[in-house]
């Protein structure tokens, strides 16, 4: 779970960096349609839910979300009951909130809280669990002759940390190599030594995918954020690429970037905003002092939750410090992304539910959005 702090960039990050000083955007080359059924047809959305919620790897937290062992959390944004839990070892374990014994739901689905798990317990009939799952112990075990309670441990998914970050899987054969790929960025940034400020779920009445297109492109930013976040990327420039199925970009300026020392890692970091699309469903922007981790979670084919987590350095030390932090939260989290990005999304669903647009434009500034629906497309 530890990584060292900054340790340095990758190869990839110097080389967005050194774009972006050379002033080169990654620009489309043309302008692409797309149709707007994409974002509306209930048969095309159970294909997705099959095709890549039920066979990729999907994130669930950071790791910071668990930093003790013997700790677990309830999950049912991707529609399956799940635990997501440390255990004594300091494994993550991903597993079914259901009980081997008659499916009794084991953690309140009610409460997000994270909860002290050296025990799971039953609330039915007090089976017990540890905390990687197995099964500890249970009432009247003269009851169950003949059971084996290494065979009733809870339904294990596979599941994978790396980066400071927690993935799993419905594919029992999923080796995460694509997620692995990604793992050297999130350590040089050191995710895993960060602190989980706040997390917050909202209920976005918009395809799940209309959420995820906000953040592959920058041609809203001066107009949609125009009252916010706007002027921090005035002037602006974008830098992308991919890791395998997923899209890396930076942006920043080239006068800012003349002075300063690429070897500087931290001093890069002040100057470079890095956001990373994780395939199929997450975004990950990396601000010079804070980190949001968002995932977006499809409920139906007109509607998803979106989990933002927030990672800051280290807990808050002082009345100021959490001052500066909460102003920081606020700003993302409430107004920026839930008051504008989510909300642009809802409307983009309103309009196309009436069905009056065919196709939807894509211009050069977009080329992230299209490159995101040429891998979905491959997929189906």
């Amino acid at each position: 779970m530890d990584a060292p702090r900054f340790p340095r960039p990758t190869p990839g990050q110097l080389a967005l960096a050194d774009a972006l000083l050379r002033g080169e955007a990654s620009l489309g080359t043309k302008v692409e349609t797309l149709p707007a059924s994409v974002y509306t047809d209930p048969d095309r959305f159970e294909a997705e839910k099959a095709k890549l919620f039920n066979k990729l790897p999907l994130l669930l937290a950071p790791s910071a979300m668990l930093p003790k062992n013997n700790l677990a959390v309830a999950h049912d944004g991707y529609g399956v009951p799940l635990i997501l839990s440390r255990d004594a070892q300091g494994e993550a374990h991903v597993m079914a909130n259901v009980c081997r014994h008659r499916g009794t739901r084991l953690l309140d689905g009610d409460s997000e809280e994270v909860i002290p798990a050296a025990r799971i317990v039953c609330p039915y009939h007090a089976w017990t669990y540890r905390s990687d799952g197995s099964l500890l112990g249970l009432p009247r075990a003269d009851c169950f002759p003949g059971m084996d309670k290494d065979a009733h441990s809870l339904m294990r998914f596979r599941d994978f940390e790396c980066g400071g970050l927690v993935w799993f899987s419905h594919d029992q054969q999923e080796d995460f190599a694509e997620i692995a790929m990604l793992c050297q960025d999130f350590d040089a940034f050191g995710f895993a030594s960060h602190h989980l400020y706040k997390r917050k779920t909202h209920p976005v009445a918009a395809n799940w995918k209309l959420v995820i297109d906000a953040f592959l492109e920058s041609y809203h930013v001066q107009r949609l954020h125009s009252s916010t976040i706007a002027n921090f990327f005035a002037d602006g420039i974008t830098a992308a690429d991919c890791i395998g199925q997923h899209q890396r970009a930076a942006v920043g300026r080239a006068d800012y970037l003349a002075d300063v020392d690429r070897s500087d890692w931290a001093a890069l970091r002040r100057v470079v905003t890095y956001t990373y699309q994780i395939f199929p469903n997450s975004v990950v922007i990396v601000s010079p002092d804070y980190i949001n981790i968002m995932t977006v979670m499809p409920q139906t084919v007109g509607t998803c939750l979106v989990e933002d987590f927030m990672l800051i350095p280290e807990p808050p030390q002082t009345n100021e410090a959490e001052a500066h932090w909460k102003r920081s939260w606020d700003l993302l989290d409430g107004v920026t992304f839930a008051g504008e990005d989510f909300h642009a999304a809802e409307l983009c669903q309103r309009g196309l539910d009436s069905g009056l647009l065919k196709d939807v434009q894509l211009g050069t500034l977009e080329n992230g959005i299209s490159n995101f629906h040429a891998r979905v497309d491959a997929l189906l």
